[in-house]
């Protein structure tokens, strides 16, 4: 097959790696990453957590970006294909269109809670957040919540700028975008990093962080590490693969996905070098979660010198780092509509943009107007998280790693990763063997069917990778026949 020549590419590596680094980068990197590292062990959960990228991490996301780079297109298109490439079953198409649903699913919440980065920027500067305890900033944030147009307001500003760098294309929107703003973030990030360090308290959130406790490392920390290394790569959401789509060819794909991995890595950690001297200095608990940012640290910035400007500079932060998400989600479906159907990016930006503030709209008067509309026990916003992170970004990842390690020929991902047969002998016993057992760990996790601790050891996983590296041996040359006749 003549292989699509690529309309869009990045103007350099630096693009892709800021571009996935901020796609990365998330609410989830700065309060949920810092406080499960603390709480499962310090330096042995990041060494656990490490070994869980090099497992899912490393394989899926190499895997993603070379169906884009093979295919040169949007999800759909690009594993579309490369399965006709690969004289498969079209069918396999469908990989491609759950990872773009679920990214755009994900965007029409993600605005809203983008947009409470946005709005407390603003209230730390106008004094909106001065108060006395945790609890009347816990007022502010359901009083905030409860009016649908402010909250409407910042979702709405979220979602506007978020289609306005999109609209303006690859090289002119999105990477000329991340060229400043994962920098800014990166030196913002640094400047708290000095600030914590003079609050009396760097050594108790250093040893939080980085405290060798192996007696942690649960089976709950096992799967603590193994959701998040899936997760916190944006994994199975369309984005990773849209721009793998435009990396030139003849650049590594696996040099760039380490380094994406350990940027996103170090962000997480420096920002739990950020936050938790803060909170340890003012006497506060580290496990409040989401709260953590909009209830404990505001008023913890309150009580410190300068803390206001410090804290300014906090929420400018996380509303980069939610900016850089919020593109890469809406990207796929962008890419599709302009790919497809021959519409431009602007209007493209626009229909979808249609869309997602309808469905956002939703997600937004969850909190307040249809607070009380919660089908089967769950609200709009609620059900919205619920499928994308328990049900369709789980089985896509395994899709894609089945699709890769058993449905196609051997040549195709060897000729597209372009590794040492040492390395991509690795990469393949990982995406055939290793990857999907432990992504379907997370999968049966996320939806509570984990319940007895046996299932979480590490010799019943050892004995699940040797099942399904025997079974793979025997099946996977009748299942390529199969495919291939169909």
């Amino acid at each position: 097959m003549t292989r699509e020549k690529p309309k869009n590419l990045w103007l350099s590596r630096w693009g892709f790696i800021l571009a996935a680094t901020g796609s990365a980068v998330g609410l989830g990197n700065i309060w949920k990453f810092p406080y499960i590292t603390g709480e499962y062990g310090g330096g042995a959960f990041v060494l656990m957590y490490l070994a869980c990228i090099l497992a899912i991490g490393i394989p899926v996301m190499m895997t993603e970006i070379a169906f884009g780079r093979r295919g040169r297109g949007s999800p759909i298109d690009a594993i579309a294909r490369v399965v006709r490439e690969n004289g498969g079953n079209p069918l396999w198409r469908g990989v491609g269109l759950m990872a773009m649903l679920a990214g755009f699913m994900i965007l029409c919440f993600y605005v809203v809670v983008a947009g409470w980065a946005f709005a407390y920027t603003w209230k730390m500067l106008d004094g909106s957040l001065a108060a006395t305890s945790v609890e009347a900033l816990g007022q502010v944030f359901e009083q905030h919540n409860a009016n649908p147009w402010l909250l409407g307001g910042w979702s709405v500003l979220v979602a506007l700028l978020t289609l306005w760098i999109v609209a303006k294309g690859v090289q002119k929107g999105i990477e000329n975008s991340v060229r400043w703003m994962m920098p800014g973030l990166a030196l913002m990030l640094l400047i708290l990093v000095g600030y914590a360090f003079t609050s009396g308290s760097f050594s108790e959130g250093f040893a939080f962080l980085f405290s060798f406790d192996a007696s942690k490392l649960t089976g709950e920390a096992l799967l603590a590490a193994l959701g998040h290394a899936f997760f916190t790569l944006s994994l199975a959401s369309g984005a990773i693969l849209t721009y793998g789509s435009y990396i030139p060819d003849g650049q590594s794909i696996a040099r760039t996905t380490f380094m994406v991995a350990i940027a996103d890595t170090c962000v997480a950690l420096l920002a739990g070098l950020a936050i938790f001297p803060v909170i340890f200095a003012n006497g506060m608990s580290p496990a409040a979660g989401p709260g953590l940012i909009f209830m404990s640290l505001p008023l913890a910035f309150q009580q410190m010198p300068f803390g206001t400007a410090f804290g300014v500079l906090f929420f400018a932060m996380v509303s980069i780092a939610a900016l850089t998400s919020a593109i890469s989600m809406i990207e796929a479906t962008v890419a599709y509509l302009n790919e497809k159907y021959g519409i431009s990016r602007v209007k493209a930006a626009m229909g979808s943009g249609a869309v997602l503030l309808a469905i956002s709209l939703l997600a937004m008067l969850s909190f307040n107007l249809l607070s009380g509309w919660t089908p089967l026990g769950k609200n709009f916003f609620d059900w919205l998280d619920y499928l994308t992170s328990r049900w369709m970004m789980p089985l896509g990842g395994i899709f894609m790693v089945v699709l890769a390690g058993y449905a196609l020929r051997g040549e195709i991902m060897r000729d597209e990763l372009n590794l040492p047969p040492a390395g991509y002998a690795l990469w393949l016993f990982m995406v055939r063997y290793v990857s999907p057992v432990l992504i379907m760990i997370v999968f049966l996790h996320a939806l509570g069917w984990l319940g007895f601790d046996p299932l979480v050891r590490w010799y019943w996983i050892a004995g699940a990778i040797g099942l399904l590296a025997i079974l793979g041996e025997l099946f996977a040359p009748r299942v390529r026949l199969v495919l291939a006749n169909r």
